[in-house]
């Protein structure tokens, strides 16, 4: 922002502000928490500590430092007030998408880094990578939790855990298990059972989607083409008859099973009836439109690990964009209790780009990547008050909106698309 619009928006701020940062305790804490969201919001091509409090009248550079590394304020109040402060805006149409992003690092002392898979860059190289779970709308995103994902070069060496500060309590957690645990703490901040929605990288985990089933939480899901399944229940109902010896089999034996077939095998084995056009939301340069088709499975995943028949069905979304020569995505629904039509399906299934652009903005806008501290405090303070500061930019966008400043008129070709029926 630049410092005209802060100013403009300073009573909104201070009243944001003010339900949130008494959280911290002391005085000071509370005067360098809002100085240190006021740096991360006012414009400037670095926003670490040094040049924000260049920015900031009366800002110490030192004082900001001991704030945001050493003071020993928690962080998990503030996030839960926040997650109030945002269901309070987005619901009940909010969905919960789950997604990492990476901070790309020199060295080897700040928290977490390593050489590894670094989606900042494409390619392996030395990063941190945070796992995070985002309360959203097509009008508006939040993050909610964020989990420093740590590798086990970091767990087993006393010595640097010592030196980042990394509680005892900490052990090693895969990244479905972040993602897992941040669930479990949005949902005791009172968020309830919204649509989990993620990417291959967690959709393709069986447990993964047993853990969301195990806790309600319904989801929508991208899966990669290989996953196997069958279109019909591949066992009857009634257990095998008894032959008279050994114990009754609960199961079919498998060569009585049929062979389950990959998706990309399902979609083309599809009659073109079963493809519809759909508009799923305006995009940058038009309508965003595509072709997708839709079918009940029972997948293979547990047959393959466990050797247990699916008992219950999943959703499958598949996109076929005309004039492709195969099928490009496909996505697992199991909204267990929810008539899910195709146009609602769709728009959960493509409903993730919203994360994408949080961190995007978080980036680019508020130097969420810019933090220079090492330590396993400092880095989690940073993130949550970029977060604040990212969820207060997105109150006064949503504020704006509703005032019908810089609102684009709604787009005539969407509306009779929705209101057409699926051809």
């Amino acid at each position: 922002m630049k410092p005209r619009a802060l100013a403009a928006a300073e009573r909104r701020l201070t009243s944001f502000l003010d339900g949130l940062v008494p959280l911290l305790g002391r005085a000071e804490r509370r005067h360098w928490a809002t100085m240190y969201v006021r740096g991360l919001l006012l414009d400037g091509e670095r926003k670490s500590i040094e040049p924000m409090a260049a920015r900031l009248p009366g800002a110490d550079v030192q004082a900001l430092r001991q704030f945001v590394n050493q003071s020993p304020w928690a962080w998990a109040p503030v996030q839960e007030a926040l997650t109030e402060q945002v269901v309070d805006r987005l619901l009940p149409e909010a969905v919960l998408i789950i997604d990492e992003t990476s901070f790309p690092k020199q060295g080897t002392h700040s928290v977490g880094v390593a050489r590894q898979y670094c989606g900042a860059l494409g390619k392996t190289a030395n990063c941190q990578v945070a796992v995070s779970v985002h309360l959203g709308t097509d009008a508006g995103c939040v993050p909610l939790v964020w989990k420093l994902y740590l590798p086990e070069a970091w767990i087993d060496d006393p010595t640097r855990r010592a030196t980042a500060g990394i509680p005892p309590t900490v052990g090693y957690r895969s990244k479905n298990e972040l993602a897992l645990d941040a669930l479990d703490e949005v949902r005791a901040r009172g968020v309830g059972a919204r649509v989990v929605l993620a990417d291959s990288a967690y959709g393709n985990s069986f447990e993964f989607r047993a853990a969301l089933v195990a806790r309600n939480l319904p989801y929508c899901v991208q899966v990669e083409p290989v996953t196997k399944a069958w279109t019909a229940p591949p066992a009857p109902s009634t257990p095998p008859p008894y032959q008279g010896r050994g114990r009754p089999r609960r199961r079919p034996p498998r060569a009585d099973l049929p062979v389950p077939e990959n998706l990309a095998a399902l979609a083309h084995a599809l009659p073109a009836r079963a493809w519809h056009a759909m508009t799923w939301r305006p995009g940058s340069k038009g309508p965003l439109r595509s072709r997708f088709a839709r079918l009940p499975i029972w997948l293979a995943h547990h047959w393959t690990f466990t050797r247990s028949v699916p008992t219950e069905s999943v959703e499958l979304l598949v996109e076929w964009p005309r004039g492709e020569p195969a099928p490009t995505k496909y996505w697992l629904a199991d909204l267990r209790g929810e008539t899910l039509g195709l146009r609602r399906f769709v728009r959960l299934a493509k409903g993730r780009w919203r994360i994408e652009l949080d961190y995007r903005e978080l980036k680019d806008e508020l130097g969420l990547d810019h933090f220079e501290g090492r330590s396993w405090t400092g880095w989690h303070h940073h993130m949550t008050l970029a977060t604040l500061a990212y969820t207060f930019l997105m109150f006064e966008t949503r504020r704006r909106k509703k005032n019908g400043r810089n609102d684009a008129p709604p787009d005539p070709a969407i509306i009779a698309a929705d209101a057409a029926p699926p051809r």
